[in-house]
């Protein structure tokens, strides 16, 4: 609810009509702070429509401007004494100095906080200035609950200050306070958060290497697996600790955090632990695979011509083999493989042959109709630089409707590839 649109204005109207924020809309939504914020400040001269109680017709409302004005009615005249706007929306009004007198009432009012930290990033000084006197006069932990607010607007020219305040209170908070943000739902709120508790110190190695290990902020997953292996250090990699941060880092199912862990054996003296990665089915893992081992004085290559004599039980070892192999001696095996039964063998055996540059078009163009759609994207994606050497109607026939859908993209986009069509319409199947 970020923008302005009828929703947002009929909360300001509600607002207008007595009722409480809370009551009006989403309280916990910064996006619902800030379109309140604009709908008071841009009103339009609209009749707002209600229904009548008990089903009778719609009736026109006053307008946003009347109600500002202090009018009662569609029509009504002004009132002599038109009565003050309700805090909220005099915190919001389009009147500047109506905007300045209106926070003094956030002295005793906490629940329109989130509008005094709108007010911080005000285009007049003298709210502003008066908005960030106020801020700063707050305990530090009563900037938690709006943290996501905080951020948001700290995207804005002027929106720095209150993200200064927020990130100092959190530096000298107690850990409790700290550790309580990083489950919000907001995703800057617990990003931040988590950077704080990492350079205060506040997570034990084992508990960021279980962060990084589970959440699904690639983010988060780098700054948490980079403080757990550096918590541990070099020394300490072979202690208890250590070694349960690493199997909990080698043992993660994101790629990234995996190759944190590989890349710490290293700096832990366990080289021949990288081994296993040698075959992971990410290629930045076994990169990392590849460069501990050498760093141990080990030549990788050897060892992927072992495990690709068992493809079946390692197939990513055809990719790694691709990745550090010898064209003249490695390409036939990895031709090999190409017919292999398993689908996970064939399908880094193509990556492999691409990775090693050996990519024949006629050899790889029948595997555009295998019945693996993981193998057809990966012959695709080999097969581009190729693509105009493709005959055209072998990509025609492959783009007919009865064809399966994974044969009929990659036509498609080996076709576009060499230039012979266009990209389909919105909504291709």
């Amino acid at each position: 609810m970020d923008g302005w649109d009828e929703e947002t204005m009929r909360a300001v109207v509600r607002v207008c009509d007595g009722a409480t924020p809370e009551e009006a809309f989403d309280i916990a939504s910064a996006g619902a702070w800030l379109a309140f914020d604009a709908g008071v400040r841009n009103p339009d001269d609209r009749p707002w429509l209600f229904t009548r109680p008990h089903g009778e017709p719609e009736r026109p409302a006053p307008t946003l401007l009347d109600r500002l004005r202090g009018r009662g009615g569609p029509r009504a005249a002004p009132p002599a004494s038109p009565p003050p706007p309700p805090p909220a929306v005099a915190l919001c009004h389009p009147d500047g100095r109506v905007r300045e007198a209106a926070l003094d009432a956030v002295r005793t009012a906490p629940e329109l906080r989130p509008l005094l930290v709108v007010r911080c990033a005000d285009w007049v000084a003298p709210v502003r200035g008066k908005a960030r006197a106020l801020l700063a006069g707050l305990p530090g932990d009563a900037l938690f609950p709006l943290a996501g607010l905080i951020l948001r607007l700290a995207r804005r020219d002027r929106g720095d200050f209150a993200r200064t305040l927020l990130e100092d209170a959190l530096r000298a908070a107690p850990a409790a306070g700290v550790l309580a943000l990083t489950s919000a739902p907001d995703r800057a709120t617990y990003r931040l958060a988590y950077r704080i508790a990492v350079d205060r110190g506040l997570l034990a190695p084992t508990e960021l290497a279980a962060v990084a290990a589970t959440c699904g902020d690639v983010t988060l997953q780098d700054l948490c697996a980079e403080a757990a292996v550096a918590a541990v250090g070099p020394g300490g990699a072979t202690g208890p600790d250590g070694a349960a941060v690493l199997e909990r880092l080698l043992a993660a199912r994101p790629p990234r955090v995996r190759s944190a862990g590989v890349t710490a054996l290293r700096r832990a003296g366990r080289h021949g632990d990288a081994e296993p990665f040698l075959a992971d089915r990410s290629a930045v893992v076994r990169a990392c695979a590849r460069y501990v081992l050498r760093q141990g004085g080990v030549d990788p290559l050897p060892l992927y011509r072992e495990l690709c004599a068992a493809p079946a039980t390692h197939p990513a070892a055809a990719a790694g083999l691709g990745e550090c192999g010898d064209r003249a001696t490695d390409a036939g095996a990895l031709w090999a493989l190409v017919e292999h039964p398993v689908p996970a063998v064939r399908l880094h055996a193509i990556t492999g042959l691409h990775a090693l540059d050996v990519v024949v078009r006629e050899r790889l163009t029948p595997l555009l109709d295998d019945p693996s759609p993981a193998v057809v994207r990966a012959a695709t994606r080999a097969l581009l630089p190729e693509a105009a050497g493709i005959p055209e109607h072998l990509l025609r026939e492959r783009s007919a409707p009865q064809r399966p859908r994974a044969v009929r993209v990659a036509a498609d986009r080996l076709l576009r590839a060499a230039g012979r069509q266009r990209r389909p319409e919105p909504g291709y199947r």
